[in-house]
Formats: structure tokens, sequence, C-alpha cells
């Protein structure tokens, strides 16, 4: 709940803007169609709501404090994102801005190439993107909506599903000429690259292929595409998920080991705080990331 005290009318903010800005309680009155004596008793009104002096009264002139100005500064602020807002809104009542954070090589792998797309289909909207590899809370950030990787168990927020991730092994073709891997248990004895959230991923491949090892030690990596560069230069094996993997693949940078995709543990989802789930971008940005998984699965 906001305290009513501390929330002045607007008319009360216009008064204070105009007085601080052209330091003249004549010139406040003309930029907002007043009379003088309404300007002085709307900035005393809002004094008085406060309980804190703003202004020195000299003869009949009004002079700002110190806590006058400071205050001004960030009213100012306000009043220009509310009118940017009113501005919005006005010319795209269906559109605005999102401000999304995403993985990086989601980001540049499946979304970028299909963002525009989006963009193209809602006129109105615009997106702003930035990377993060980490969850965050919502209510210390700037985005509206983030996609992330992992089980559902973001707190406080909203859950999307767009798919599950299906992991391919994959290396250099030069490496695996002179390396002979025929079985999946002879992938234990080269190098594997490791990605840092993904410790287990390994783990879980083998098991996959009903072969009992314990791996470990390999190269750690923090991003797709530092693996992925690893595993072109044949520093080792790479785990790559699947629609990750298929672009180098098809450009004969990297080769598939036993073709069989294999189901990771988590998947991939959009996620956003509940109280922004009528925001009309982000309405729009789900319904297109659902048509989009659905027609990738078809």
């Amino acid at each position: 709940m906001r305290p009513r005290r501390f929330l002045p009318s607007l008319r009360l903010l216009l008064a204070l803007d105009a007085v601080v800005r052209h330091r003249s309680v004549t010139a406040a009155a003309k930029e907002l169609d007043l009379t003088q004596s309404t300007v002085s008793r709307l900035i005393q009104s809002l004094e008085e709501q406060l309980g804190t002096k703003l202004f020195t009264r000299q003869r009949k002139r009004l002079v700002p404090n110190a806590a006058a100005l400071a205050y001004q500064r960030e009213v100012g602020a306000a009043l220009d994102l509310i009118q940017s807002a009113s501005t919005r809104v006005v010319a795209n009542p269906d559109g605005g801005t999102l401000s999304l954070a995403v993985l990086p090589t989601f980001a540049t792998r499946w979304l970028g190439p299909r963002l525009g797309q989006f963009l193209q289909s809602h006129p109105g909207v615009s997106v702003n993107l930035a990377t993060r590899i980490k969850r965050f809370d919502f209510s210390g950030e700037v985005f509206d909506a983030a996609i992330y990787y992992g089980p559902a168990d973001w707190p406080n927020v909203a859950h999307l599903k767009l798919f599950e991730e299906r992991a391919t092994a994959c290396a250099a073709p030069d490496f695996i000429a002179r390396s002979g891997l025929d079985a999946p248990a002879d992938l234990a004895n080269y190098p594997l690259l490791y990605l840092e959230s993904r410790p287990g991923a390994w783990g879980d491949w083998f098991q996959a292929h009903n072969v009992d090892l314990h791996v470990g030690g390999g190269m750690m990596v923090d991003q797709f595409s530092m693996m992925i560069q690893a595993a072109i230069s044949g520093i080792g094996i790479a785990l790559l998920p699947d629609y990750i993997a298929q672009a180098e693949i098809a450009e004969g940078r990297l080769q598939a080991l036993h073709t069989q995709a294999v189901p990771m543990r988590g998947a991939y989802w959009m996620v956003w705080p509940e109280e922004k789930s009528d925001v009309p971008p982000l309405i729009a940005l789900r319904n297109w990331l659902e048509t989009q998984v659905n027609q990738d699965h078809v």
C-alpha cells in the first residue's frame, strides 16, 4: 500500500516542477495556464502534505531550497516517464517495449534467427534483449521475462515450458578419424568438454547408452559457444543440444557420434512475474513462442 501523504496529486507536482524550472511563479503560471495565486496555493498545499518546507518566500517570489531542487529532479524524471508512456500508449495501444533476459547461445541459435518474424508480425512491439546465465530476482531487475534452462523451480514466477533438451555428442571429423571411436564407452578415454551449468550431462549421456562410468575432469566452459569452438579445434568431445549442433554438423565442422540424441534432465522455460501476465507485449511473445515450438515439433 502506498501512503497518500507521499503521493501528491499531479497538479501539485506540475506546479513544483514549473516553479523550480522557471524560478518564477509568473512564468510557471503562464506555462500551466493558471493564475499566480493558484500556483502559490498549490506549492503551499504540497508543502503541507509533505510536512516539509520547499521554498523561501521573498516578497512575491518563491525561492527553492536544496530539498526542493533535489525533489524536482526526481519528480521531473518521473513526469518525463509518464509523458513518454502516455505518448507510446496513444501511438501503439496494443504495443509496447518488452525487456527479455535470455541464455546467450539460445539467443543466437534459436531465438535470434526467428525474432525478426515476431517483430514483423507485431509492429507495435519492441524487444530489448540481454544475456543472463544465472537466475535473478525480478524485483531487483528491469526485465519483464526471462528464458532459462533447468527444472520448473524458479520461485515467484509463472512458467511456460518451451521444449525439453536432447543432446548429441560431437567432435571434429579429424578428431574422430584419428581416435577410432566406435562404442559409446570409448568416449570416456578422450577429453570431454563440460558446461558449467550442466556438470552431470555426460553422466546422463553415458547412462542413456547403458554405460556405467564415472566421468569427470575434462575442460569446463561456461557457454556452448566456447564448447563448440573447443570441439572444432580438436580439444575434446562436445555434448551439445541438438538445436545447437545441427548447424555445425551440416557445415561439416563437427560430426555426430552415435547419432541418437539423448534426452537431458532439464527443459527451456519462459518465466515472468505473475503481476505482468496481462501485459500485451508479453502475451504476444508467449503466444508466438508457443506457435514456434509447436511448429518445430511438427
